[in-house]
């Protein structure tokens, strides 16, 4: 056997073995191909272990994290989503795969509003794209075709919820060739869950507020109790205060009717013999929900003493931008002489997971009829109507226990008030309360 056939044999082999050794590299190196590739198998388990892997060795890769972000969404796991979806279009406003898988991770987690606000702002990164334009038109469709029969977004003490449609045509058109049997099984999955809806609610809140100078602690506590109808929800209260060493009881009823998907209304009665509450207040708010997630209500108050009577003419507009509420609203009270008031409140939601879950900041600030009968001396201002500016801040913060079925809310604010007997001299409260809700 010559020396060069043997020369050539040793080659080959050698060839084959490197070839070999390659082949066996790329199978066990991480890679995002090999990780596509068991993702869109259904193999979600091992695509984000290697895709895992992966993001450690090059963190800025856009393609890998955010295949990772899918393969979290189609197992349910959205908030994990959410954060590898959030971390690429912080670093690239312009990577339409980030801005499309975030969009539907809200809307398999059906949080359309936050959809819609992703949508909005993937749009003004990428101009006239059909697939974000598509995705937007889902949010929308399903937004318009939600129903708010329990209370709308409105400036009141109570937390916010809503009953959506299931929109099995929009959910349908969502999916995509690559992995349409898993995504329709989640969106399956959230219809089921969301079906679970409770037509009653027991509340019990307490709060307490102490000032600077001259007067007592305040002491307030309410238990309300709701009940889902067809006609809309029905909220009794009782409300009991402590003020100024004298205790008082009022009584509350709310009733919010819906009349279409689009409108509902807000209609309110108290009644009360103490001298530290009026003797009957009267309320009503006609609400529409309009295109563009914004919100309008118009409607007054009618307030009864024994002294006399005011009106207020309120009104109030609302906007959901992304995982944020926006309502301003304004209070008119009409006085003889061309000396009409003005109050306003600004609220401003950020939410969490759902509509549940939320921190919130209330500024408010204006002249407004003072219904807390401070006194003036030794004597109690409980039937004198008098208008006092002062300035309002409050933080909130809500979050659910597990299954959502209860619900804890804290809140803490400060006030700065004109004095009733000094003109121009105010006093300063610092409020603090608690309220429990728990759904059945």
């Amino acid at each position: 056997m010559s020396k060069s056939y043997i020369a050539s044999l040793l080659l080959l082999f050698i060839s084959i073995g490197s070839a070999q050794d390659l082949a066996l590299n790329d199978q066990t190196t991480p890679s995002y191909e090999n990780a596509y590739g068991l993702a869109y198998e259904g193999n979600h388990k091992s695509a984000k272990d290697i895709l895992i892997k992966v993001i450690a060795e090059k963190p800025d890769d856009s393609k890998a994290r955010v295949l990772l972000g899918n393969t979290y969404s189609w197992d349910g796991e959205y908030d994990q989503a959410r954060i590898e979806f959030n971390k690429v279009t912080s670093s690239d406003k312009y990577d339409k795969a980030a801005w499309s898988g975030a969009i539907k991770n809200e809307l398999y987690a059906k949080n359309e509003l936050i959809a819609l606000g992703l949508a909005n702002k993937a749009l003004s990164f990428i101009n006239n794209d059909s697939e974000l334009d598509r995705l937007k038109k889902i949010a929308e469709q399903r937004i318009n075709q939600t129903e708010y029969p329990e209370k709308g977004w409105y400036n009141v003490d109570s937390s916010i919820s809503s009953v959506k449609k299931s929109n099995k045509k929009g959910e349908e058109e969502m999916t995509e060739p690559e992995d349409e049997t898993a995504e329709k099984e989640l969106i399956k999955n959230s219809n089921e869950a969301q079906n679970d809806v409770f037509n009653n609610r027991f509340d019990i809140r307490n709060a307490v507020t102490v000032f600077d100078q001259r007067y007592d602690p305040m002491i307030y506590t309410s238990i309300s109790y709701r009940r889902q109808t067809m006609a809309g929800s029905i909220i009794p209260r009782l409300n009991y205060s402590n003020r100024l060493g004298k205790n008082g009881l009022q009584y509350d009823l709310d009733f919010y009717p819906k009349f279409s998907k689009r409108f509902y209304a807000y209609l309110n009665y108290g009644y009360s013999n103490s001298s530290i509450y009026p003797k009957h207040k009267f309320g009503g708010d006609l609400y529409v929900n309009l295109p563009g997630a914004i919100e309008f209500s118009a409607g007054g108050r009618h307030i009864t003493f024994a002294s006399g009577n005011v009106g207020v003419i309120t009104n109030s507009l609302g906007h959901y931008r992304g995982n944020y509420y926006f309502s301003l609203r304004s209070y008119i009270t009409p006085k003889p002489n061309n000396l009409t008031k003005f109050s306003g409140n600004l609220l401003v939601r950020k939410y969490l997971k759902d509509a549940e879950n939320y921190f919130g900041l209330n500024v408010g600030m204006g002249y407004s009829p003072e219904l807390r009968q401070i006194i003036s001396g030794d004597e109690l201002l409980a039937e004198t109507l008098l208008y006092v500016e002062s300035q309002r801040l409050s933080l909130e913060y809500q979050f659910t226990g597990k299954n959502n079925q209860n619900a804890y809310r804290a809140n803490l604010g400060a006030t700065r008030q004109e004095l009733a007997f000094a003109a121009g001299k105010f006093f300063y409260g610092i409020s603090a309360g608690i309220t429990y809700q728990v759904k059945f």
